[in-house]
């Protein structure tokens, strides 16, 4: 083997190497020590007792929690259905009670009852867990939205990889048409998978569909928009932007009151955390809670994939070799028969 060879074969193991980099950073730092980060949490009820409560909870919790009073079990329920509340503590002296959404986050969930928990234990009676929420019978952890994430993403950037090589012949317009059609393909496996196969969805099937077509479809035009400019490079920019970058902060696993700042900020506008949180809204929120903002950013990020597709079209045009005649290819076939 020669140096050259060998200095080929680096080259082409540096990708894989920098996936193994990436994924570990990501994953280790977004999931390896979840700690509530303005976890939101209320105390029920306008009595002073209620009102030192809630004040000491924010003083032991400092800035992991933002505890706050309401005035009625009713009040505290509405919060927790409207997405502003992850936990709503009700005092009592024989039966406490705490209210929580699992089908926003069981993890923050989970984080909330700890938090309460050692009120009731204080006070030496068991605390009494309520769910204001129902989730479908197949994702009784309400996970089951992030693994179709998963499954939409790497069916998603693989087809980019394959219209990217298979395709590279074709024009940019025929590549894209394909992809979008790809799209179609990739959403209708997922869904007839979580749905019909495993049960994780029960309800609103076309609207899931649909959902999952935006993701997918923004995520195929994006790869194959940047394949111009990034050739075998491509891969790995997707990895990064739609698998290191986007599962990590989905809010599939934890949502950003139990992560860092920097994997929780990209919360707000990711793609992936558009498709979790949207599908949670839909299907267990009534559409409501955030659904239409996280709709919105499903277009943006679709309309970013059009512009790509666009810019490399006319990048591709400009750049193209110039058409050569069928004279010119005989004489040439000519000059190679004569020698």
């Amino acid at each position: 083997m020669t140096v050259t060879q060998l200095r080929h074969l680096a080259g082409h193991l540096l990708t894989p190497l920098l996936m193994c980099l990436g994924m570990a950073l990501a994953y280790l730092g977004a999931f390896h020590q979840p700690t509530p980060n303005h976890l939101a949490l209320a105390v029920v009820g306008d009595s002073p007792q209620a009102m030192v409560l809630a004040q000491t909870m924010q003083n032991r919790g400092g800035s992991g929690v933002d505890v706050i009073t309401v005035p009625t079990r009713e009040a505290a329920a509405d919060l927790l259905h409207e997405r502003d509340l992850v936990g709503a503590y009700v005092p009592d002296a024989a039966r406490p009670e705490l209210l929580v959404a699992t089908a926003g986050s069981d993890t923050s969930a989970m984080a909330a009852e700890v938090a309460f928990r050692s009120v009731a234990d204080h006070q030496g009676v068991p605390l009494v867990v309520t769910d204001v929420t129902s989730k479908a019978e197949g994702d009784p952890t309400g996970q089951g939205l992030f693994f179709l994430l998963v499954a939409l993403s790497v069916g998603s950037y693989g087809s980019v990889a394959v219209i990217g090589a298979a395709g590279a012949m074709l024009r940019m317009r025929v590549r894209a048409a394909i992809g979008v059609l790809t799209a179609l393909v990739v959403s209708l496996i997922g869904v007839v998978v979580a749905g019909p196969v495993f049960g994780v969805i029960d309800s609103d099937f076309a609207s899931v569909f649909g959902i999952a077509w935006l993701y997918s479809a923004g995520i195929i035009l994006i790869g194959i928009g940047l394949h111009t400019f990034l050739k075998r490079w491509t891969t790995l920019a997707l990895i990064t932007l739609f698998v290191m970058l986007n599962f990590t902060t989905s809010g599939g696993v934890y949502r950003p009151e139990l992560q860092n700042g920097f994997f929780g900020a990209p919360h707000s506008f990711w793609n992936g955390a558009d498709f979790v949180e949207g599908l949670r809204s839909l299907l267990y929120f009534d559409g409501g809670a955030g659904f239409s903002a996280r709709l919105g950013g499903l277009f943006v990020w679709l309309a970013v994939g059009v512009l790509l597709v666009a810019v490399a079209g006319k990048y591709e045009a400009r750049h193209a070799p110039a058409p050569v005649s069928e004279r010119a290819i005989e004489e040439e076939i000519g000059e190679s028969a004569a020698v």
